[in-house]
């Protein structure tokens, strides 16, 4: 069995970042499954809210079977991100992956840090609204945002009501 997994947790951004190596048959996608949702729990955001950055960098390329589950988990409404991003290599693994994607708004990226930026950038806009210029915030840049507007809080996962 080469499949691993981990997950890290980032409450105050409502990210989960994940790092998928190796070799999934159907017993390591249910695995995957049941450490997801815990993750999830764990974020303590309410359904659908988090962020997701997946790193695949180090798959293999999967067997038919595994390819439909992941799709299969990946249309799953109970557990979808309000954005997800993939760091990839320009693998087959990649081509495998956009097919499990299928119809879901996500990107794939070279690297960790552009993954992030797009994760937050999105995000930070979302929370704070227009873009203008000298932003007090410490960690606008590291957002990819330069500049925002109002008091620059933090992106972070809406509390469950």
């Amino acid at each position: 069995m080469s499949a691993r997994f981990s997950f890290a947790i980032d409450r105050r951004l409502g990210l989960v970042r994940i790092v998928m190596t190796g070799l999934f048959e159907p017993d390591d996608v249910a695995r995957f499954l049941a450490a997801r949702a815990a993750a999830h729990a764990d974020l303590g955001c309410a359904p659908n809210r988090h962020l997701t950055l997946n790193d695949v960098r180090e798959m293999k390329i999967q067997p038919q079977q595994t390819v439909a589950a992941f799709h299969q988990l990946l249309a799953d409404p109970a557990h979808r991100s309000r954005r997800l991003a993939f760091v990839v290599s320009p693998t087959l693994v990649r081509s495998q992956l956009m097919r499990a994607l299928a119809s879901r708004d996500s990107r794939c990226f070279g690297g960790i840090a552009e993954a992030e930026a797009w994760l937050l950038a999105q995000e930070a806009t979302d929370v704070m609204g227009t873009v203008a210029s000298n932003c007090p915030h410490p960690d606008a840049r590291r957002w990819g945002l330069g500049t925002v507007t109002s008091n620059c809080p933090p992106p972070r996962c809406p509390s469950p009501r």
